[in-house]
């Protein structure tokens, strides 16, 4: 019998607002979504007035993106923020997603999004002082593709989001004279490491 959970794993995603301030004490409000089966991040943009209309242009270009890419969302998981409008999810019912909301007081249904807002701000925004809103921006599309390129995660066998896991090598030699580099990103707050060719 197959599992039907792998399926479903690929055809949800899970959305949130996370805020941020920069140098000058603006408030700054980010939109990211996240699929659950891949861990892959997508930062949908950053403003300090999250209105309506730029909510609702938001989840019209996440279904052009993913139309473009023929992903088949069914599902999307998000809160009960007020920022949400109701055009944001007549926006992806006409691409056929349904917006699941999260129950009140159950902080675990939206666990994978809020680990991923945690992991944000521990590894790159509690270390950057942000300007304004293009810099952070920049900041943030970074740490996209550091995350999925680039860093393992253990939810899904420490494979990276938009990389495959490569052949385990059990040549002795190759194993006894690693010779890895390091890449930095941002000035170095974010570090890839890679085998030398």
């Amino acid at each position: 019998m197959v599992s039907l959970l792998p399926l479903a794993g690929r055809r949800l995603l899970a959305c949130d607002f996370f805020e941020t301030s920069t140098l000058s004490g603006t408030r700054l409000y980010v939109l990211a979504v996240i699929e659950h089966a891949s861990r892959r991040i997508r930062i949908l943009g950053a403003t300090a007035h999250p209105t309506a209309s730029w909510v609702t242009q938001a989840a019209r270009n996440l279904a052009m993106d993913l139309a473009d890419e023929g992903r088949h969302v069914r599902f999307l998981i998000r809160d009960r923020d007020g920022k949400f409008p109701a055009l944001f999810d007549a926006v992806l019912a006409d691409a056929n997603i349904q917006v699941i909301l999260s129950g009140v007081r159950i902080p675990r249904m939206n666990a994978i999004m809020e680990r991923w807002i945690h992991n944000c701000r521990h590894e790159l925004l509690d270390r950057t002082l942000i300007w304004n809103q293009p810099h952070l921006l920049h900041a943030l599309h970074e740490y996209e593709k550091f995350y999925n390129t680039h860093r393992p995660h253990q939810g899904i066998h420490n494979a990276r989001p938009l990389h495959a896991l490569p052949p385990p090598n059990t040549d002795e030699a190759a194993l006894t004279h690693l010779d890895i580099r390091q890449r930095q990103r941002l000035g170095g707050i974010l570090n890839e490491y890679y085998h030398a060719a």
